[in-house]
């Protein structure tokens, strides 16, 4: 069975909404490979409790940490350090036996005011997640922070009952229900979850690289010090965990939606 962590960047909300993107991040690993990951990701907060003074017992949050926020700021953690946390937690992550899939909905891209942020992200997230698994007959188990569990389990209960897939190139889609995803999604407090926390970090830093790429929202000013290439930087550093074929014409297998604007 695989477990999948999910955590994600922005709100979900439309048409009224704070964010231009919502960033959904999935990490999903064998379970018998849950422990050796864990053990791996434990040993490097024992090390930057030592090397940086990020202490052991935080919760690690990418955006409020590059931001300086608190609980962060009381450490007085130099722009270079900030950068280093995150680069470390980066390393490791590249060095775990797992996948990772992110999807991006950018919202200035959605034409019907009607639309599902949340819904429509998790589906597409659930399904390349399905489909990576299917030539192993992997079950998994989705893993969430408290927040969205209820929104998330009714997506996840249509999935299980009804789930039509565009095929590629345009045409008509095809009905492939998710048999291989068990239970409803598990709500588990960020804060007890690495996993849940690394996958806050891949979609902090999609959301940052998708600013410069798709033009959407800007760099807060507290973020200024971060140099343009760095969020790029720290995805080259990550692919050996991302899933490319999630989206096979992304350099990262970032998955985006809505395609295209349909109006000005």
């Amino acid at each position: 069975m695989f477990l999948a962590y999910y955590d994600e960047s922005g709100d979900d909300g439309y048409p009224a909404t704070s964010t231009d993107l919502f960033v959904l991040a999935c990490i999903y690993m064998r379970h018998d490979r849950w422990r050796a990951n864990f053990e791996r990701v434990q040993d490097l907060r024992r090390t930057l409790a030592k090397s940086h003074g990020f202490r052991f017992d935080w919760e690690l949050h990418t955006r409020e940490l590059l931001l300086d926020k608190d609980p962060y700021r009381s450490m007085r953690f130099q722009p270079s350090q900030r950068m280093e946390l995150v680069t470390a937690f980066c390393r490791v992550l590249a060095t775990l036996e797992a996948r990772v899939i992110t999807v991006v909905i950018n919202k200035r891209n959605i034409v019907k005011p009607d639309y599902n942020v949340l819904d429509t992200a998790l589906t597409y997230s659930v399904q390349r997640v399905h489909n990576d698994l299917q030539a192993d007959s992997g079950h998994f188990l989705v893993i969430t922070d408290e927040g969205r569990v209820a929104k998330m389990r009714s997506t996840v209960r249509r999935l299980q009952k009804i789930n039509y897939v565009p095929a590629s190139g345009g045409g008509e889609s095809y009905r492939q229900d998710l048999k291989n995803l068990i239970e409803d999604p598990l709500p588990k407090n960020s804060q007890d979850s690495y996993f849940i926390q690394l996958a806050d970090m891949v979609a902090a830093i999609v959301s940052l690289w998708c600013v410069s790429w798709q033009k959407a929202g800007a760099i807060p000013n507290r973020m200024n010090y971060l140099p343009l290439e760095q969020p790029r930087l720290w995805l080259d550093m990550l692919k050996p965990v991302l899933n490319l074929q999630a989206s096979p014409r992304n350099p990262y297998g970032v998955v985006c939606y809505p395609k295209q604007a349909v109006s000005p």
